[in-house]
């Protein structure tokens, strides 16, 4: 295709919404003239659907639950008074909390401010805040933010050391239902090194979570500062602005207002009915020809700000485990999902985009410029040129490499990278991925992969559990995983068995030893 030719594709093929201060281009992908008109059905049961959602119906039959994360930023959108009242109290009251303790209103049990906030989560729990608190920055005057994502110790020491006074420090534990084992684990290792600097952990602890749930008997009977809510109707991944990710950013000294005000304003564009003037609709229709409606190609996401680094890895969990689904909502056996991953540009540029030009062509990249480069000027690196013009010319590069060699591409272009922009990407792929879902029949609302994972853990912990006693039931006596397995009854699980034994004679708090043979299945154990 000549220039020419491209530029009158780019035209055609480029949204723009000036008040919105974003723009998006699908001209890089390769669908034939024809493919609007042949998805415009399939489009507007999407469209409907949405609607239906958000006006309150049953989007997750397997859980019997609506769902809601767009009421969050807009409660008159919401089917009923309580749910409308619910949301603007918790934000009332993720306000009124932020400004007590930046002010000092609220403190610690040692009546200092806290300059530290430490986020226990996982999942949506952690991506989403990360995510922004990456994108936006903490500001100097307010409070410095650390997470445990995960139940790694080493990691939690390591954090636990950036932190230093605990005194300091006010501690936000998230989980819905109290019982996802990893925050669980957060939270005792947490209230373990305050109890360590001779403090309350409850004296300088948040929850946030349902009503009722594990987490909530906890925080009240060891009476936390304060608890805030999270409803049945939103999920984890979707949770980003509720109080999972508005109460950290506020602590934060974050404008939680304007991101909010941003993803309003994006929701109402990605209403409209025209499959042309809906950017959420245009992408959802392109991961759906990029992969043939079954997910054949991945979503390379590449945001050319370093900001934005961490929007690859939030979308990671967004898409996935929304899409990442087995059976569609027939119930018959469909293996959907679009595999997500990404860099930051232009570091991609000396990472990994040899590959996608001339490596293995199952990828769609996405690339998002930032048309702004910095508040205020810049200095020329070069005659007439700044940095920030060469990262727009190694976007640009790039994308033009990759057009030469066919490989597809889609940009998005914003206006800059402040808390507005952050709300309306956020809501830009929310709705992307529920669009998408319709087009392939699926519930993007459910996670039963997960469930089963989570399961499947559980399993290996009552292994554990039983190896342990075995061992204890015969002390200073070795045996090998084979012969323990069969001992507790689990010959099937000698796989499983010998895993947990390295693990438990690596760390000496479980008292397990074990005699080193040449053969590794040989090597004996003992407690």
């Amino acid at each position: 295709m000549t220039k020419k030719a491209l530029w009158n594709r780019f035209k055609q093929y480029y949204y723009s919404d000036c008040s919105l201060g974003l723009a998006v281009d699908i001209s890089r992908m390769n669908f034939s003239s024809k493919y609007f008109e042949k998805m415009k059905a399939p489009a507007n049961k999407a469209f409907e659907a949405m609607d239906d959602l958000e006006a309150g119906a049953i989007a997750n039959p397997d859980e019997k639950r609506m769902v809601g994360h767009y009421w969050l930023r807009d409660s008159s959108k919401a089917p009923n008074r309580e749910i409308k009242n619910a949301i603007t109290t918790c934000l009332r009251k993720i306000k009124k909390f932020a400004t007590e303790v930046h002010s000092g209103a609220i403190t610690g049990e040692k009546g200092k401010k806290f300059k530290n906030l430490l986020v226990v989560g996982i999942g949506g729990s952690a991506l989403g805040p990360q995510f922004v608190t990456k994108a936006l920055g903490t500001k100097k005057d307010k409070m410095a933010v650390f997470f445990f994502d995960n139940t790694d110790p080493d990691g939690m020491d390591n954090t636990l050391q950036q932190i230093g006074r605990l005194d300091l420090t006010l501690t936000v534990v998230i989980s819905k239902s109290g019982g996802t084992k990893e925050t669980r684990n957060g939270m005792v290792e947490a209230q373990r090194a305050y109890e360590l600097a001779g403090l309350n952990f409850g004296k300088h602890a948040v929850a946030i979570t349902q009503q009722g749930s594990l987490l909530d008997q906890y925080a009240s009977k060891n009476k936390f500062l304060a608890r805030f809510p999270m409803w049945d109707w939103v999920g984890g991944r979707t949770s980003e602005l509720s109080a999972v990710g508005l109460l950290p950013a506020a602590l934060e000294g974050l404008d939680i207002q304007a991101v909010l005000d941003g993803a309003k304003a994006m929701d109402k564009a990605t209403r409209v009915h025209d499959v042309m003037q809906n950017p959420a609709m245009l992408l959802a229709l392109m991961w759906y020809h990029a992969g043939k409606g079954k997910g054949l190609k991945d979503m390379v996401i590449l945001p050319y700000k370093d900001r934005l680094e961490l929007f690859s890895k939030y979308l990671q969990q967004l898409v996935m485990e929304s899409l990442g689904k087995e059976k569609d909502m027939a119930g018959k056996t469909v293996y959907q999902g679009i595999a997500v991953y990404g860099n930051k540009g232009s570091t991609d540029q000396h990472a990994y985009v040899q590959q996608l030009r001339e490596g293995v062509n199952n990828f769609f990249a996405t690339f998002i410029e930032v048309l702004t480069d910095r508040a205020g000027t810049s200095m020329e690196v070069d005659p007439g040129a700044t940095s920030g013009d060469y990262l727009s010319g190694f976007h640009q590069g790039t994308r033009m490499a990759l057009h030469e060699n066919d490989r597809e591409s889609i940009t998005i272009t914003v206006d800059n990278a402040g808390p507005e922009t952050v709300g309306k990407l956020i809501a830009l792929y929310e709705r992307a991925v529920g669009f998408y879902a319709t087009l392939v029949n699926i519930n993007a609302y459910h996670q039963p992969g997960v469930e089963a994972g989570k399961k499947a853990a559980a399993v290996v912990l009552e292994v554990q559990a039983s190896i342990m006693s075995f061992l204890h039931s015969n002390p200073g006596q070795g045996f090998t995983a084979d012969q323990i397995a069969t001992a507790i009854g689990a010959p099937d699980d000698a796989e499983t068995a010998f895993k947990i034994l390295q693990h438990l004679s690596a760390n000496p708090n479980h008292g397990v030893k074990r005699e080193v043979a040449e053969c590794p299945f040989a090597a004996e154990y003992s407690a």
